[in-house]
């Protein structure tokens, strides 16, 4: 900028911008050129006080919810932060991906004026509301930022000198925007350095318990950098690469982009062994490197160490698919961040099973997993049942009290099955302990902290309850803040390997006769996964020893569904009935006789093949 100081060239700019609708790129930084013309754009009066109403307590309490566990990888840094925060009149801010604010600590007289152009939490500080600012700009430039005194666009925010760095989640979304800001007479010349050591701590922490199951490798050029801030980390899944953090790219020379696109046989020449430490290894330019390699971990195994639950055996059931591995994965993910789910599907569909695999395979494993059935309660008893009750609060009382459901389960699960029938008022109960964390018993008593994660099932429709108004809308939006659909078992494509698999766990060494395993695939079990279950444990407790069972033994419901009608003509067939049949033999003897594959193949309904071609072909 030659001999003009900063302050002057940015009164030059501002003068051309504002005064003849033209820029010189020399005065001011690119990014915040691109602001203001951003900021013009949207028609902006950079003259005028920003029309902005802070939220209340309330409504910030709902926006901060779903990041709390980024506040709390950020609450260390924020802690390191604040003593020279307050040695330099200035202020440390977390703000939302949107750029609310949602945390502020430092200097108590800054704050005091930075409340003024509403520097606070609860503010949107985002350029369509506040225009240039180091928060807002750095969440359209995906970059760091300095923002210094008459930079930012509303001459109102001339007091502030603003540095900030967007943090970046493993999958490369903006999870938010650390900022440290003081007033612009202040020599602030170090605040975008520290905030940006500081985000690597945090996008550092932000990789802890989110991908069981995954393979990662820790690299970096310096072996003593791994294990640090500074280490390169890449995550793969099915050997795909599907999270990394900045350091990582950097190394490799790739951007975000690169998730999803590339393999790790196409990134790394060669890695160490798993479990062997730190060792060499090559990228794919066949650059020496150190590296660590994980081990990855099979969801539907549970580790040796640590015994499976004595009512969910779930490493030994095939509940899950392909589809359904990938759900268990993402919902672990989401229940490592403290966010909510909701899972939803038909009665017997294994909603339990989902909810119990997803605690086990958690950073919450060691804790407990208490569920509950809120349709199984009765209505007058559901409240002590949860919240607990002190001595003698009710007739019938224990002496001692009950310190109920919900702290039973802190430090753990807490799954709430059938939410749809919890009634109203006990609704306005648990959306109060879902935001303050803290539970009182019926009857008084000390309120206690509470720390624990929740799952909700439904086979109802929440959101139409919402609409008929037997359902709260803000405990609704709570609790599904993602949701989970479990197919039925009718509709699920591998509904014949599924029910082979099961049958080999639940009749043990007694066969089935061909029949019978065609007739139990070709059935639509209304009753989903716990009637298919249920049957099976009835044919093993009803077979003889050295006994098959038959197409006989099975529920008197399966056969008649499956039997041919009886008041179907018996005429020959017709020319085009001929061939469909001909092409359903020919699809069953390919497959060896497999009702499910021979279905499949043709596109058809397996109960319909099998009354089309097995069953006539028994009563001929």
């Amino acid at each position: 900028m030659g001999s003009t100081s900063v302050p002057e060239a940015v009164k030059v700019a501002r003068r051309q911008f504002f005064g003849e609708g033209r820029l010189s790129q020399a005065l001011v930084a690119e990014p915040i050129m691109r602001s203001w013309q951003r900021c013009a754009r949207l028609g902006l009066d950079r003259a005028s006080q920003p029309p902005i109403e802070p939220m209340t307590q309330h409504e910030l309490r709902e926006i901060a919810e779903p990041h709390e566990r980024l506040r709390r990888a950020c609450r260390p840094e924020f802690l390191s932060l604040l003593q020279d925060a307050e040695a330099t009149d200035a202020i440390v801010l977390l703000t939302d991906p949107s750029g609310v604010v949602l945390d502020a600590l430092g200097s108590t007289d800054f704050a005091a004026r930075a409340a003024r152009v509403a520097l606070r939490p609860g503010v949107r500080w985002n350029e369509a509301a506040t225009g240039t600012n180091a928060i807002g700009t750095a969440l359209v430039e995906h970059r760091p930022i300095e923002v210094l005194g008459s930079e930012h666009f509303f001459d109102a925010h001339a007091i502030l000198s603003c540095a900030a760095v967007p943090i970046f989640d493993p999958e490369g979304k903006v999870a938010g925007v650390l900022d440290i800001s003081g007033p612009s007479a202040v020599d602030h010349r170090h605040a975008l350095g520290l905030a940006r050591l500081a985000v690597e701590q945090i996008e550092h922490r932000l990789f802890e318990g989110r991908f069981e199951g995954a393979d990662i490798v820790r690299f970096q050029c310096d072996p003593a950098l791994i294990g640090t801030a500074r280490e390169g980390i890449l995550v793969f899944r099915e050997s795909r690469l599907v999270a990394a953090n900045r350091h990582g790219l950097k190394l490799m020379n790739l951007d975000w982009s690169a998730l999803g696109a590339h393999r790790i046989d196409e990134l790394f020449n060669e890695l160490p062994q798993e479990r062997t430490g730190i060792g060499k290894a090559r990228d794919h330019h066949g650059k020496p490197i150190f590296a660590r390699r994980s081990t990855p971990r099979i969801l539907a195994k549970v580790p040796p160490s640590r015994p499976a639950a004595p009512q969910a055996p779930t490493q030994s059931v095939p509940w899950f698919d392909a589809t359904g591995q990938a759900m268990l994965a993402k919902a672990i993910r989401l229940l490592h961040a403290d966010i909510p789910f909701l899972v939803t599907g038909e009665t017997g569909t294994g909603k339990e099973v989902f909810a119990r695999h997803v605690h086990e395979h958690s950073i919450r494993a060691k804790g407990p997993f208490v569920a509950v059935n809120c349709a199984a309660l009765p209505e007058n008893l559901i409240e002590a049942e949860l919240f607990g009750y002190a001595e003698g609060a009710f007739t019938g009382a224990h002496r001692q009290g009950r310190k109920g459901l919900i702290r039973e389960a802190s430090g753990g699960t807490l799954f709430l099955d059938e939410i749809g029938d919890m009634p109203l008022l006990l609704q306005t109960r648990l959306l109060r302990v879902l935001q303050d964390h803290k539970v009182t018993p019926l009857g008084g008593g000390a309120t206690a902290e509470v720390d624990f994660a929740v799952i909700c099932a439904s086979h109802r429709d929440l959101a139409g309850g919402v609409e008929a108004g037997s359902f709260r809308q803000d405990l609704y939006f709570r609790l599904a803040q993602y949701a989970f659909d479990m197919p039925a078992l009718r509709t699920r494509a591998d509904r014949g390997a599924l029910i082979d698999a099961l049958s080999r766990q639940h009749l043990g060494h007694v066969p089935l006769s061909p029949e019978a395993e065609q007739m139990l695939a070709a059935y639509d079990w209304p009753g989903n996964l716990r009637q298919l279950v249920g049957t099976l444990k009835a044919l093993r407790a009803l077979a003889a020893q050295d006994e098959s069972v038959g197409a006989d033994m099975l529920p008197a419901p399966i056969r008649i569904a499956l039997a041919k009608p009886a008041a179907e003509p018996a005429e020959p067939l017709s020319r085009l009935e001929a061939i469909e049949k001909q092409a359903m033999r020919r699809a069953l003897d390919e497959h060896q006789g497999n009702v499910s594959r021979a279905a499949k193949a043709l596109g058809v309904n397996r109960s319909t093949l099998y009354r089309r071609v097995l069953a006539t072909e028994k009563t001929a």
